[in-house]
C-alpha cells in the first residue's frame, strides 16, 4: 500500500473522490457534510498564491460568516514573528514546504508561542505517513496536502469544532417562487412528500408564509400550533418544544404550519427564523423551507443560508426577469455553493405565449431540473382533497418528476433512471402538444 493511500485513509480530507467538481455557477459542488463554523478567530499564513486564494475564498464563504479569518503570507516564520508579540487565535493555519525535519523544527519553535487551547492546521507538500504521525503526536489538529480546495479547508476547520455528541445537522432546502402565484408552495409540498416517501427519511416542512400559508390545507392538517409559536417563544425553543408543535402528516413527514390568519401582523427581523431552522437542523435530516414570494431581510437571510435552493418560475418574461435578478444575487453571495435548481411550473398553458423551458434556463445559465405541465384537473383535485400528486396518481409523469427533484435536492442519491425518463417523456409530450 502506497504512502499516499495510507495517508488518505488516515485523514478525512485526502480522498480525491470527495473533491467537489467545478460547476458553471462559479463555485464547487458541496461535499456530503461541512460542519458549521462557530465564532472562532482564525489566522492563516500561506506560502503560495494558490493557497492564499483558497483561504481568501473561504473567508467569503457563508459557512465562515460567524468566524473571523485573517490571511497573511510568510508561512511558519511569519506566524512565529506575529505571535512572539501577540496572543494566538483559536486556530492557526500554516503552510509549509521542504524537508520533514525542517518542518518539525519550525513547528516546535512556533509551539513555544502558542497559547493553551490554540489549534493548528498544517498545509504541506510532503505526502508522508511518518510526517503525519509526528505532526499529530506534536498536537497538530490536521494535516492537509497541497493543493487544497475551499471545502477541504472549511471542512477541516468545521471538523475541529464539531461536537462529537451532537446529532448530524440536517439539510435545509429552500423553495422560492420568483413571482407570486407561480406554484412554489405546491412544488415544495410535493417535493417534501417525495423526499420522505422515497428516502424513508424524516422530513419537516416549515411553512414560512405566516399570514397566507397553504401547507396546512395541502396536507389536510389543522394544527393548533406551528411556526408562529416557535418564533414567538425563542426562550422555550428546543427539540422537545419543537416536537410538541410539529404536526404529523405521515410516518416520515411532519409540518410546522403557518397560522394563516390576519389577526395580527407579522413583522420579523433578519434573524427571526434562524433559531427555528438551527433547532430543526439539530434533529431532522431534511428540512423543506416553503418561503413566501416577498423580499425582506429575513427572506434574503434564509435563502442565503440554505443548503439547497429551488427556484420555481412560470415561462413568461416577468418570471424570467425576476429569476435573473435572483440568480445574479445568489451567484454573488454564494460563490462556493451549487447553483439553484430551476423548476418550470405550469408549462404549456393552452393559447398562452410562453418562453420555452430550455431557452428560459439558458438565459439564466442553469438547466431545467423539472418542467411541470399545466394539469389543472390533476393539481386542482389533489389540492381540494388535501393530497399530494403521488397520493392521487403515483404513476403519473408529474409524480415521477417530483421524485427526481427530491432525489436531486437531497444530496444523497443520483436521480433515478425512471425519473430521468419521465423528464424526457414529458418534453416529448410538450413538443407534440406545441406542434
Amino acid at each position: 500500500m502506497s504512502a499516499n493511500h495510507d495517508l488518505q485513509n488516515m485523514s478525512g480530507y485526502f480522498d480525491p473522490a470527495s473533491e467537489p467538481a467545478d460547476t458553471s455557477f462559479g463555485g464547487s459542488e458541496e461535499p456530503v457534510r461541512v460542519n458549521p463554523i462557530p465564532r472562532v478567530t482564525v489566522h492563516s499564513f500561506c506560502l503560495t498564491e494558490e493557497t492564499m486564494r483558497v483561504a481568501e475564498a473561504a473567508l467569503e464563504d457563508r459557512r465562515m460568516a460567524k468566524a473571523h479569518l485573517k490571511v497573511d503570507m510568510g508561512g511558519i516564520p511569519a506566524a512565529i514573528s506575529t505571535f512572539s508579540q501577540a496572543p494566538t487565535p483559536n486556530l492557526i493555519i500554516v503552510e509549509t514546504s521542504g524537508a520533514r525535519e525542517n518542518v518539525l523544527a519550525s513547528l516546535d519553535q512556533l509551539a513555544e508561542y502558542c497559547d493553551a487551547g490554540t489549534k493548528v492546521i498544517v498545509i504541506g507538500d510532503v505526502n508522508d505517513v511518518m510526517l503525519y504521525r509526528e505532526l499529530i503526536a506534536r498536537g497538530v489538529s490536521e494535516y492537509l496536502i497541497t493543493p487544497v480546495s475551499v471545502f477541504q479547508l472549511i471542512g477541516a476547520i468545521g471538523q475541529l469544532y464539531a461536537d462529537p455528541e451532537a446529532e448530524p445537522l440536517g439539510r435545509t432546502i429552500a423553495f422560492y417562487g420568483v413571482k407570486g402565484g407561480c406554484g412554489a408552495s405546491t412544488i415544495a409540498h410535493n417535493g417534501a412528500w417525495s423526499l420522505a416517501h422515497n428516502l424513508q427519511s424524516e422530513v419537516v416542512v416549515a411553512d414560512m408564509d405566516l399570514p397566507f400559508g397553504t401547507a396546512g390545507l395541502d396536507f389536510n392538517q389543522d394544527p393548533l400550533q406551528g411556526i408562529f409559536e416557535a418564533v414567538s417563544s425563542p426562550e422555550r425553543l428546543d427539540e422537545t418544544y419543537l416536537d410538541r408543535i410539529l404536526s404529523k402528516c405521515n410516518e416520515h413527514l411532519s409540518l410546522l404550519a403557518a397560522p394563516a390568519t390576519l389577526e395580527r401582523t407579522y413583522d420579523h427581523s433578519e434573524q427571526t427564523f434562524e433559531q427555528v431552522v438551527d433547532t430543526m437542523r439539530a434533529s431532522v435530516p431534511m428540512i423543506v423551507l416553503d418561503i413566501p414570494h416577498t423580499w425582506n431581510a429575513w427572506v434574503r437571510n434564509t435563502l442565503l443560508n440554505a443548503d439547497e435552493i429551488v427556484l420555481v418560475a412560470e415561462p413568461d418574461l416577468a418570471n424570467l426577469r425576476n429569476a435573473k435578478n435572483m440568480v445574479d444575487l445568489l451567484k454573488q453571495m454564494r460563490p462556493n455553493d451549487r447553483p439553484p435548481h430551476l423548476v418550470m411550473n405550469k408549462v404549456n398553458v393552452p393559447k398562452r405565449p410562453e418562453i420555452k423551458p430550455e431557452e428560459f434556463a439558458k438565459a439564466l445559465g442553469l438547466r431545467v431540473q423539472a418542467a411541470i405541465p399545466f394539469e389543472p384537473q390533476l393539481f386542482g383535485t389533489a389540492a381540494n382533497n388535501g393530497q399530494m400528486i403521488a397520493e392521487l396518481d403515483g404513476k403519473s409523469a408529474v409524480s415521477r418528476l417530483f421524485d427526481d427533484l427530491a432525489q436531486s435536492v437531497s444530496g444523497k442519491v443520483q436521480p433515478s433512471r425512471h425519473a430521468r425518463s419521465a423528464i424526457g417523456g414529458l418534453f416529448s409530450k410538450l413538443t407534440r402538444r406545441a406542434g
